[in-house]
């Protein structure tokens, strides 16, 4: 987390940002994990993976009835991943014009018709800008790059599906040492790339299926 430093070096301002990290309100679709940080970009970092998995629910016989008395689940579809990284430089470094800097990467598959269409990149980076904003994220010095990523089978894979991908790579500097909210809205925006629609407070989303 803290780059091979001991928990003693770790300063007041990033001890505070990971406390606050730690308290973030985040949508229950998005599974967290912890990954090893990037040790060459700051002197500090955390790095956090995040997917939206749905599975696909009980394998099902002719008429609609359930094969058994024990349905089979299928594995779970990945909807969207991410990573979530937060940088932190007592020194600042001029590029963030702070001492904090957040780096995101999210990728999900998209319907065909949604791929098609031209201003997807525009739209994934509004996707990022209006989770920010919801979230009340104040931040400067954004940047980044989303591409739409077609893949096509040859050879002995001829067979496999073509799918297009949505990937977002981006970068932001926070306005404050409250990062919580940075997280809650980068939940959000892994959420919208996989396709759920926003919730009110305290409501589940139901299970949904994805066009093939």
């Amino acid at each position: 987390m803290t780059n091979e430093r001991t928990a003693a070096a770790v300063p007041p301002a990033f001890a505070k940002a990971l406390d606050e990290l730690s308290r973030a309100t985040v949508r229950k679709e998005l599974q967290f994990t912890e990954i090893p940080a990037p040790g060459r970009l700051a002197p500090f970092a955390l790095a956090l993976s995040g997917d939206v998995l749905e599975h696909a629910g009980p394998s099902h016989g002719r008429l609609g009835k359930e094969m058994g008395r024990t349905p089979f689940l299928q594995p779970a579809e990945q909807l969207a991943t991410g990573r979530f990284i937060l940088l932190y430089d007592p020194a600042g470094q001029q590029l963030w014009n702070g001492k904090f800097r957040i780096v995101t990467y999210i990728r999900a598959r998209l319907e065909n018709d949604m791929g098609q269409d031209s201003m997807l990149a525009s739209v994934a980076w509004s996707w990022l800008e209006d989770a920010l904003c919801e979230r009340g994220a104040a931040y400067h010095s954004a940047g980044g790059t989303a591409t739409r990523v077609i893949s096509e089978s040859f050879g002995n894979m001829a067979g496999e599906q073509d799918h297009i991908d949505i990937e977002l790579r981006a970068s932001w500097s926070p306005e404050s040492e409250d990062l919580g909210v940075h997280l809650s809205a980068w939940a959000d925006m892994v959420c919208t790339f996989a396709g759920l629609p926003p919730l009110p407070e305290g409501v589940q989303q139901l299970p949904r299926r994805r066009l093939s």
